[in-house]
């Protein structure tokens, strides 16, 4: 099964956002983007044949520790993009990103769709690029913003209309975004806090002909998560 945003979503007319959009766990700090930016990409990798594979009882545990956030770094054939994880907002999704990237989940992977109009997000994390992989396993929505708005910086999570089948894609919003509240809206669980503006730049060069894909490519190399 396809593993998107809900296909109405592409359909959807940018509502006017009144003031600066908020959400929980989020920071009243801008993510490092705009002006102009000076990022040089390099060329992809060649994707893994066998993507890895989990069973649902290698779903780990939600995060329970005291701290809040964590940080995590995505090295990118176009830069390193810098997060901020909120793992007090949603335990669960923080600690399987933080278990996929522990076990080099998405290395040598392609980020596989770009949303140009309506809504403003890079899809990433399906190592097979064709936007239907997953881990194997699946979990439940956290931390889905009531009012459906994702300001730029915004990292969620990516799933179909079953609220249950967030596994291992996920999306970066780089211009302000309003999507869909019905069936429980999309995780988001971290923010960037640097490298917005290579989003930024892939996203100005468009989709590539007749497709979804960036015609700007962009990879991802390794993804670390703090302890």
């Amino acid at each position: 099964m396809r593993r998107t945003l809900l296909p109405a979503v592409t359909a959807l007319v940018l509502a006017g956002c009144g003031g600066e959009a908020t959400y929980p766990g989020s920071s009243a700090d801008e993510p490092q983007g705009g002006g102009t930016p000076d990022v040089a990409c390099t060329q992809p990798p060649t994707p893994p044949a066998e993507p890895r594979s989990y069973t649902q009882d290698d779903l780990p545990e939600p995060l329970s520790g005291e701290q809040e956030t964590l940080a995590a770094t995505i090295e990118t054939t176009c830069g390193d993009i810098e997060l901020e994880l909120y793992a007090g907002d949603a335990p669960q999704t923080v600690a399987s990103f933080a278990f996929l990237a522990q076990e080099g989940y998405w290395e040598d992977s392609a980020c596989h769709r770009l949303v140009t109009s309506g809504i403003f997000v890079l899809q990433c994390g399906d190592p097979t690029g064709t936007g239907q992989g997953s881990p194997g396993y699946a979990f439940g929505i956290e931390n889905a913003p009531p009012e459906g708005l994702y300001p730029p910086g915004t990292l969620a999570m990516a799933r179909t209309q079953d609220p249950d089948s967030n596994g291992g894609q996920f999306f970066i919003v780089y211009d302000d975004t309003q999507l869909p509240v019905e069936g429980g809206g999309y995780s988001i669980f971290g923010r960037v806090t640097a490298g917005l503006d290579i989003v930024e730049t892939v996203a100005a060069e468009g989709n590539d002909s007749g497709g979804t894909a960036p015609a700007q490519p962009i990879s991802l190399l390794s993804v670390s998560v703090d302890d």
